[in-house]
């Protein structure tokens, strides 16, 4: 096995997670995931090892989920109801929607959190990485990151309360 597969089989899940969770729709996810694995093979010889490969990995995903909104926008005739998340089976229809509109009602509040806020929480809550990693991610310590991943929850719950 070719250390490009080794790293794909560990990271192809949590890299996914990430991205199904940060759009909100599965096949979409599966696209990001795919295309974020083809520019990573093409790239392994420009990584440096400066932060953790799944850093990275998330990194190209966030990169090429924003690059796919940005063309998504440029596109006027494609309703945005057609790229919700094919139904998931296990849950009933009103889960479902229920679902769906509190991950709208969610990315409509982290649209206007400001950075590093917003980085911050998405990274810890959708890549799920520790404050550590965070922290290097941004050059700064743990507990920066810690302080402003906090700071980011209130200001979401603060919001998310207000919009009830």
């Amino acid at each position: 096995m070719t250390e490009f597969e080794e790293i794909y089989r560990e990271y192809f899940d949590q890299v996914y997670l990430y991205i199904r969770r940060l759009s909100g729709d599965a096949h979409l996810a599966e696209d990001i995931t795919g295309e974020t694995f083809y520019k990573a093979l093409r790239s392994l010889h420009r990584f440096r090892g400066d932060c953790d490969i799944r850093i990275w990995l998330c990194q190209i995903a966030k990169n090429c989920y924003y690059t796919h909104l940005k063309k998504l926008r440029r596109v006027d005739s494609v309703d945005s109801a057609d790229l919700l998340a094919v139904p998931d089976r296990s849950e009933s229809p009103e889960e479902r929607l229920a679902r769906q509109d509190e991950t709208i009602r969610l990315q409509k509040i982290l649209h206007d959190v400001p950075d590093p806020y917003k980085e911050v929480f998405l990274w810890r809550v959708y890549a799920e990485l520790n404050y550590k990693q965070i922290g290097q991610l941004f050059g700064k310590s743990e507990n920066w990151a810690c302080v402003t991943y906090h700071r980011a929850r209130n200001m979401i719950r603060k919001r998310w309360e207000e919009k009830e």
